[in-house]
């Protein structure tokens, strides 16, 4: 039998920016079709992680495979839904444009989009409640619409292996729902999914793994092994909401007080 690949490894993965450390050591081993929720406060090095693994971010140590492979050798099997944060939403692109972006990496050395490129593109707006829109310049869109469209675009790629930073911030509870729904249908369709998440109210209930960081992996997992009071208390320490159903009370949430976190990473 065929030794099965993991569609991610990263080993002893140390990141800093500007000499400060933001990851140390990081060591994990994604399985085959999972849905993983990147969980840990702001500061922890989530949305570092997925630009380290993408190739964005240089690491001081350690390495990253995709199926085995470098980054760049494996390019057209991940696909990326950046921050909304960080993109330029005054670019006069359309939105069909920035789903047809997707199809680069199929469409061949000369780069030119055919009309099966173009019917993935539609298909995939179409799956998203975005296909009305097409033309539509994506900075005129709300915060939700634009997300749905960089999922379009994600899921043009025809990917194996998807990395989202955030896709549920700032979006309305239609989208959020309609992201889960889409999420859900690529992991049954075999796909592997790892997902920066910050809100811990709805991360049991959205993915099957869980991997706590705090600049350190604290833990990952199946999701009833890692949701504890334990972990989440190792993982947040005073900075953790704590829901009722986890620490075994009742009725109602515990806010512990904020500590002040640097605003350039999530």
């Amino acid at each position: 039998m065929a030794e099965i690949v993991p569609p991610l490894e990263v080993h002893d993965l140390t990141v800093s920016y500007d000499r400060r450390p933001v990851l140390y050591g990081v060591d994990v081993v994604v399985e085959p079709g999972s849905l993983v929720g990147v969980v840990g406060p702001n500061g922890a090095g989530k949305s570092t992680l997925i630009k380290t693994i993408m190739g964005i971010v240089p690491p001081n140590a350690g390495w990253v495979k995709i199926f085995g492979q470098p980054y760049g050798n494996a390019v057209t099997r991940v696909g990326y839904v950046p921050q909304r944060e960080s993109v330029d939403w005054d670019f006069p692109v359309s939105v069909m444009d920035v789903v047809l972006m997707g199809r680069y990496g199929h469409a061949g050395f000369l780069k030119r989009i055919g009309k099966r490129d173009r019917d993935i593109a539609r298909d995939c707006l179409q799956k998203v409640n975005m296909e009305n829109f097409a033309s539509r310049q994506i900075g005129n869109l709300s915060g939700g619409q634009q997300q749905r469209v960089f999922l379009a675009r994600a899921l043009a790629q025809e990917s194996d292996l998807y990395l989202m930073d955030e896709p549920f911030a700032g979006v309305d509870a239609a989208t959020e729902s309609a992201i889960v729904e889409l999420l859900r249908e690529l992991k049954d369709r075999g796909k592997t999914l790892v997902i920066v998440h910050h809100d811990l109210s709805t991360a049991r209930e959205y993915f099957d793994k869980l991997l706590l960081l705090n600049m350190r992996l604290v833990a990952y997992g199946n999701t009833e092994d890692t949701f504890t009071p334990e972990l989440l208390q190792k993982t947040y320490g005073g900075r953790l909401t704590v829901l009722s159903e986890v620490a075994g009370a009742t009725a109602g949430r515990k806010e512990y007080e904020r500590e002040a976190t640097p605003s350039h990473e999530s």
